[in-house]
């Protein structure tokens, strides 16, 4: 069997009574059916939509987990397409995550390795040079400033 996650949103306007009999139908059908409910989960409530469904904004949700034969999922959605009730829903089929990698071995630090430096001789560097047919930049003559 299969683990496979129900969600559903539910038309607002049904009472409280009528939702969970909405609720115990599914879970109903889930059992007669061969599978095996988890949870169901009623928790998240009355919540605002994304966007419109049948002119409706808002509708309540709720999640049933279960385990199930392969065929299961199929007549659950037939039915959930047949009750105009229920704006939406979405069956997953739930993978079980499998870890075939072993753990890997504990990597130890390296040793460093320290090479000695050795001290590089560093050129000056070359006094810029003027071409001999530029004009050298006359030089100020001493000022002589009066002695007060």
């Amino acid at each position: 069997m299969n683990r496979y996650e129900l969600t559903y949103i539910i038309d607002i306007g049904l009472e409280d009574d009528a939702r969970k009999e909405l609720v115990a139908k599914y879970a109903e059908l889930i059992k007669q059916n061969g599978g095996e409910i988890e949870k169901i989960d009623e928790t998240w409530g009355k919540r605002r939509l994304a966007y419109a469904i049948n002119d409706m904004w808002e509708g309540w949700y709720v999640l049933v987990t279960f385990q199930a034969p392969t065929d299961l999922p199929k007549e659950i959605e037939r039915n959930l397409q047949i009750n105009d009730k229920i704006l939406r829903y979405l069956i997953i089929k739930l993978e079980e995550k499998k870890q075939s990698v072993k753990p890997r071995a504990a990597r130890t630090m390296p040793t460093p390795i320290v090479v000695p430096m050795t001290p590089v001789a560093v050129a000056e560097p070359a006094a810029p040079t003027i071409p001999a047919d530029a004009e050298t930049p006359a030089q100020p003559e001493a000022d002589e400033t009066p002695a007060e």
